[in-house]
């Protein structure tokens, strides 16, 4: 019994002493996970946060590209993305494969049987949604609505932004493009200035219940996005718009090989105006074909465009008399021929004026190797900035490469050859003879702002890259460069613009052949260019432009592509900097084709119509009363014909439908009205977010999208078609 009694009591220490080792391990277990906070090596108070707590991306936007009025050139919007739900278990599925792929698919570039295919698949593999193509991606508001108008049942769009560029095909090497949503910048500017305009994006961080509530009172953790610093730019949309008209006319008239064209301010070295064909547009970048900006990446021998150089030193160095006579037609140099352009044929014996003026190589090759010498002639070469960049604020610029110092380089250079430069080069060395000897550094960022810090992080200013020739030098220098233009054998005669004075030199370089010594041979392998200023007396403007092998009529000569880019491009662009009619007819247009707007305000509505409508223009009336309380434009502003004049009244205004209107007419009633206008696209007004008849309300929102004619009348017989199709009997 005591023995029995004995085993009880050890085996009742042995459990209590189990016991109180379990309570200690669990105690100590409590006291340690209350200390350090971590189970299993994971944190306790990180995993409850982690449940509770809700953390939300905020996006910040990309920098905006702007024009030098601050017109967005490239711009982050919303965009629209369609995907498929398949799952027959949620509402609002694809029911019928084939009818939905039939009535989608033209609007998203898809094969109707592929599409077809996509969504029977996905239902076959029990797919709950699926992605619809590239073709549904990164859509613009105008197409979702019309596919939204299907009423399709299982078709859904998210919103994502997108990367935008509204004025599509318009400095596109300028500024180059983003991937759609903007993980990669490529080229141009958005490359560049990738890191300036890239934003920080920020987070919302909140707590919530178990249903996912957001908890009241409990304070949340904001860190704000930070968005890209803008650009703005020197491009002037107005100049760049009609050199880019002009260089697609040229491009489909005579399919060349590629153009180039630069308009700069001859004051400050601003950028007004680049482009380049074969060009792109960025919103569809995937069908580039040429991504060099030739502007500054292109270095070729210029022909003889450089004779302006050439005369200029001369000229500062005081060995060019015009009046001094030559023998034309060929020139020897050792064992080599120097020949003028017509065969070497020449034209007797004549002056040097006349050499300039008929652009004879043969007067160039004399003027660099006999009357400046092979060192003086290559060191005003230097001077003018040909061996090394200019410094322009683009990616990728070349580096000109002048040739060897010796006799035969020398009298070659001369006149355009040997050497090799960039049409920026040249355009900057052009800035010497057009602005008193002072050399322009060119520049296209004009300043960039930080939203942030609510100031300008950067701000250009004009800067001197040498004085090469003197005041005087430049002066004289263009007096005989506009008799290039004006004299009776000038080889610059396509170049004259009635009523403003133009001095420059126009170049025919040959083109090195790529599969051996020499150049290229055989009618138009040249390029054909011009540099020009204006007006001659203090110029203002300096434009360069050079087509590469256009396909000429017989008759033609190479000027004639490269003029009907030049002059439009002169005049408008003196236009825009407000020069008086005495050196600019672009008012001319007005002058005698239009009018001026006379006041209206406080008129008998009536009257007023029927007094516009006698002078040529179109009364657009906005409100519901019959007495006018504004105008625009105003009085006193020109008027082409045709145009038309907004009309205020009191009472209700109902939004006017604007399909067709010009951009022009569209900011006209935005700023009548007080609206905050956004555009998409160029051309013509197709789409307007508030619909016509809907009442406006004043300070509100108008977004417009445009599109060219040809767009237009695309979609119009597209309608017209399915309006056709809808009417006839089917079997």
């Amino acid at each position: 019994m005591a023995q029995k009694r004995k085993s009880i009591i050890k085996r009742a220490l042995l459990l209590l002493t189990i016991v109180t080792l379990f309570f200690l391990v669990f105690a100590g277990r409590v006291v340690y996970v209350q200390v350090s906070k971590e189970v299993n090596g994971q944190n306790l108070e990180a995993m409850a946060e982690s449940r509770w707590t809700t953390s939300t991306t905020l996006h910040g936007e990309r920098g905006t590209i702007y024009d030098r009025e601050g017109e967005a050139l490239a711009e982050e919007v919303q965009s629209y993305t369609a995907f498929a739900v398949l799952d027959e278990g949620y509402e609002g599925h694809v029911e019928n494969p084939s009818e939905t792929a039939e009535k989608l698919a033209p609007f998203i570039g898809a094969d109707v049987s592929e599409l077809t295919e996509m969504f029977q698949t996905g239902m076959e593999e029990g797919k709950f949604q699926i992605e619809l193509g590239s073709g549904s991606k990164y859509m613009s508001l105008s197409k979702k609505q019309k596919i939204d108008e299907l009423a399709l049942s299982g078709i859904y769009f998210r919103t994502e932004p997108k990367r935008y560029y509204p004025n599509q095909v318009f400095a596109s090497h300028v500024m180059g493009y983003t991937e759609h949503d903007m993980s990669e910048a490529k080229m141009g500017l958005e490359l560049a200035l990738d890191e300036e305009m890239s934003p920080t994006d920020g987070a919302l961080s909140y707590q919530r219940d178990r249903k996912g509530t957001p908890l009241w009172n409990v304070q949340e953790q904001l860190q704000e996005p930070e968005n890209g610093e803008d650009v703005y730019l020197t491009i002037d949309s107005n100049i760049q718009t009609a050199l880019e008209q002009a260089m697609t006319k040229v491009n489909e008239q005579y399919d060349p090989n590629k153009i180039t064209a630069v308009v700069a301010n001859a004051e400050t070295g601003e950028i007004l105006g680049m482009g380049n064909r074969p060009s792109f547009n960025p919103n569809e970048y995937e069908t580039i074909s040429n991504y060099t900006n030739y502007a500054v990446s292109d270095r070729f021998e210029p022909g003889s465009t450089m004779k302006m150089f050439t005369l200029a030193a001369a000229m500062e160095e005081g060995v060019f008399n015009g009046s001094d006579e030559y023998q034309s037609g060929t020139y020897d140099i050792g064992a080599e021929t120097i020949g003028d352009h017509n065969n070497s044929r020449g034209w007797g014996e004549i002056t040097y004026n006349e050499g300039l003026v008929r652009s004879s190589n043969v007067a160039f090759a004399k003027v660099a190797l006999e009357k400046l010498g092979p060192e003086r002639f290559f060191e005003y070469m230097n001077r003018f900035g040909f061996s090394e960049p200019t410094g322009i604020d683009l990616p990728n610029e070349a580096t000109g490469n002048l040739a060897e110092v010796n006799d035969l380089n020398t009298a070659i250079t001369g006149f355009g050859q040997s050497s090799a430069v960039t049409p920026i080069q040249l355009l900057q060395a052009a800035t010497a003879i057009a602005n008193d000897g002072e050399m322009m550094t060119p520049y296209i960022v004009d300043k960039m702002y930080n939203s942030k810090e609510e100031t300008y992080s950067y701000e250009a200013t004009p800067k001197v890259a040498g004085t090469p020739i003197g005041e005087d030098t430049a002066a004289k220098a263009r007096e005989k460069l506009e008799q290039v233009v004006i004299s009776e054998n000038g080889t610059g005669q396509p170049f004259q613009i009635d009523g403003i004075g133009v001095a420059g030199k126009t170049g025919t370089a040959q083109i090195n052949d790529p599969n051996g010594p020499g150049y290229l041979s055989g009618d138009d392998q040249n390029i054909f260019s011009f540099i020009g200023m204006a007006p001659v007396d203090d110029p203002s403007i300096i434009v360069y432009v050079a087509v590469d092998r256009p396909n000429l009529e017989d008759t033609e000569a190479g000027s004639a592509p490269v003029s009907q880019i030049f002059n439009p491009v002169m005049k408008q662009s003196l236009s825009y900097l407000n020069l008086s009619p005495d050196d600019v007819e672009e008012e001319e247009v007005y002058e005698e084709d239009g009018v001026s707007a006379e006041s209206y305000i406080g008129e008998n509505l009536d009257e007023a119509v029927s007094h516009l409508e006698d002078r040529g223009l179109e009364p657009l009336i906005l409100g519901e009363g019959t007495s006018i309380e504004d105008q625009y434009p105003a009085a006193g502003e020109p008027l082409i014909i045709g145009e038309k004049v907004f009309l205020l009244t009191d009472g209700s205004i109902s939004m006017p439908d604007m399909t067709g209107w010009s951009l022009r007419d569209a900011k006209r009633l935005s700023t009548l009205l007080d609206l905050n206008l956004d555009h998409l696209g160029s051309g013509f007004v197709s789409d307007q977010s508030i619909d016509p008849g809907a009442t406006i309300k004043k300070e509100g929102y108008l977004t417009i999208e445009l599109q060219t004619s040809s767009e237009t009348q695309s979609e119009q017989e597209q309608k017209e078609n399915e309006n056709k199709d809808e009417s006839e009997p089917r079997e």
